[in-house]
């Protein structure tokens, strides 16, 4: 798969930055000093938790060249870093007060390992919190499916990704399994699209994206998003002011240590 895109991911970025801001909302720790942010693509997530806790120093990791990148160049008050949170989370010093990540475990196989190595990283009394979307039956997600299994593109996708996502009750055995003090609960968020092409916009920097990769030329690319545009009509109503409303619905769970 391509690197990531960051004025892509960008392109919709108040939208994007609300659940991080909402997830470090919950984080109760006193004079945290050391935190992390893990996948923290281009720094809008480890701003909002930097605001939240003021002083505190700050590292946000991520995989992806072009994201670190632009972090840096937005945000050079922070530290970033390169590093695969599947991989290399065990090199990391630890001992972090806050250990964050917004958006980014999704694409990561093996939740159960990996939130163990994340909580690993905490100092004791430090909270870990995560936030991952749990979208994967509304209607711009079925669509894709639809679309890539269909007779005309499925040669294309032989190996449809999955989702790394588990259900809400396999985190909560997970996150018991790690401490007593634990919550999680989900948000739906409706966010304001000014055309169902910018459903397209939003998810071609995001679930769209390995579908897009996947494909050989530029044609191609730009005959399944005319396809998935005309599915997108019909499943999203038009409001009456001309709007069209994004259901997406996220997971949310902090775990602190002893």
């Amino acid at each position: 798969m391509s690197d990531w895109n960051s004025k892509q991911y960008l392109k919709f970025e108040k939208q994007r930055t609300q659940p991080s801001i909402d997830l470090a909302n919950r984080i109760t720790v006193e004079n945290p000093r050391r935190l992390i942010d893990i996948g923290c693509g281009p720094g809008n997530s480890t701003k909002a938790l930097a605001n939240r806790f003021p002083g505190c120093k700050v590292l946000g990791i991520d995989s992806s060249p072009s994201m670190i990148e632009t972090a840096r160049e937005k945000y050079p008050e922070f530290s970033f870093q390169l590093c695969d949170a599947s991989s290399e989370l065990s090199g990391l010093p630890g001992n972090y007060d806050i250990v964050f990540s917004n958006a980014c475990i999704q694409w990561i196989p093996d939740h159960e390992p990996l939130l163990h190595n994340m909580f690993a990283l905490l100092a004791p009394g430090g909270v870990m919190a995560v936030q991952l979307p749990i979208n994967q039956q509304e209607p711009v997600h079925r669509a894709i499916r639809s679309l890539a299994a269909s007779p005309e593109w499925k040669a294309y996708f032989p190996n449809p990704r999955s989702p790394y996502s588990l259900a809400p009750g396999e985190y909560y055995d997970i996150l018991a399994d790690l401490t007593d003090d634990f919550d999680i609960w989900q948000i739906t968020y409706f966010h304001t699209m000014k055309s169902h092409y910018d459903i397209i916009e939003w998810f071609r920097g995001t679930g769209l994206r390995p579908y897009l990769d996947a494909l050989p030329s530029d044609k191609e690319r730009a005959v399944l998003e005319q396809e998935l545009l005309d599915e997108l009509v019909k499943a999203y109503p038009v409001q009456k002011n001309g709007d069209i409303i994004l259901r997406f619905p996220r997971l949310f769970f902090t775990a602190k240590a002893d």
